[in-house]
């Protein structure tokens, strides 16, 4: 069978992906051929294109996340059948793709009420959101947290969730107008990093104490002064390192600060089991099904676009989530 997908030879910028025609065999015991209706794009995507997360061998597909319909089952696959609706985020790597073949068992059930577009923009960055908000760092009524790229598609997930969990949320932004977009989303005190001192800004707001947590996915830039701004054993969870690698550092430093607590948390540890998975996936679609979470889906690529879609995102221009029409 043959279908079209973004496909990468080599490492490199988003030049090196190439819109193919490739062959794809029928599904196999445990797993489901799925037609994709919307796939999502995700800072992890330039990653992996780029090298900063190796991929293992070449030829490979991109992407990790998407929305569609199962076409056919494998044997072996007992919970799932042609036409329904499923959602995933995870590997293996190929989601930039019209079809493909992947374990059954990373596929989700979407509702009905969610459509396929808005699916593709959450499941990767929802359920990111799921696991620092609640099993991270298990935010309460009343904790003073702190986003980085809090106008980014994760970042409007995380304030959302967090003000509805009953949160103070602090974030940071790059601009007036990503400020404006955070604040319309959740973010109670935007914080421009461009123009302010945003370790001063957040002792500020919290009477020199510091947060409880950061959510942190920037990294080199700001994981030393994100360790500023927390408040004795605090958490820093830096999930994320788009301003580049965490030069290293002395354990002690953590101690120095006020006994802090760093995690360097992935979503695919935290859904690796699929109890996991469900638990996650359903907890995110009950938030944005109620509307405590709004998915921001702020740009639509062809998936022939796919690499205009990655200088976009890494030029920082956009907000919120990106997604790919097949």
């Amino acid at each position: 069978m043959r279908t079209r997908a973004i496909r990468l030879e080599t490492h490199g910028g988003p030049e090196v992906m190439r819109f193919d025609d490739v062959d794809i065999p029928p599904p196999g015991p445990g797993e489901a051929l799925v037609r994709h209706v919307a796939v999502g794009v995700n800072y992890i995507d330039t990653y992996h294109r780029s090298g900063l997360y190796p991929i293992a061998s070449f030829p490979s597909g991109l992407g990790l996340e998407a929305a569609g319909f199962v076409e056919a089952v494998g044997t072996d696959v007992s919970d799932l059948a042609p036409g329904d609706r499923v959602a995933y985020a995870g590997g293996p790597l190929g989601a930039y793709a019209v079809q493909r073949v992947l374990p059954a068992d990373r596929l989700v059930r979407l509702p009905a009420g969610i459509p396929f577009e808005t699916a593709a923009a959450m499941m990767l960055k929802g359920m990111t959101a799921e696991y620092l908000l609640r099993r991270t760092f298990v935010v309460k009524a009343g904790d003073t947290i702190l986003v980085h790229a809090a106008a980014g598609g994760v970042g409007l997930m995380l304030c959302q969730w967090a003000k509805a969990l009953g949160a103070r949320v602090l974030g940071t932004v790059g601009n007036e107008a990503k400020a404006a977009l955070a604040k319309a989303y959740g973010c109670d005190v935007p914080i421009l990093y461009t123009r302010d001192d945003f370790v001063a800004r957040v002792r500020a707001e919290t009477d020199g104490v510091g947060v409880a947590v950061v959510y942190d996915a920037v990294g080199q830039d700001t994981f030393l002064k994100s360790l500023d701004c927390l408040r004795p054993r605090g958490v820093l969870a830096l999930y994320g390192q788009a301003s580049g690698k965490v030069a290293p550092f002395d354990p002690a430093l953590l101690a120095a600060k006020g006994s802090l607590y760093l995690t360097r948390p992935s979503l695919f540890t935290y859904t690796a089991r699929r109890v996991d998975l469900l638990e996650s996936a359903n907890a995110l679609f009950d938030v944005v099904q109620s509307g405590a979470v709004r998915v921001n889906v702020t740009g639509k690529y062809a998936l022939a676009e796919a690499a205009l879609a990655h200088r976009d995102l890494e030029s920082r221009i956009t907000t919120g989530s990106l997604v790919l029409v097949p």
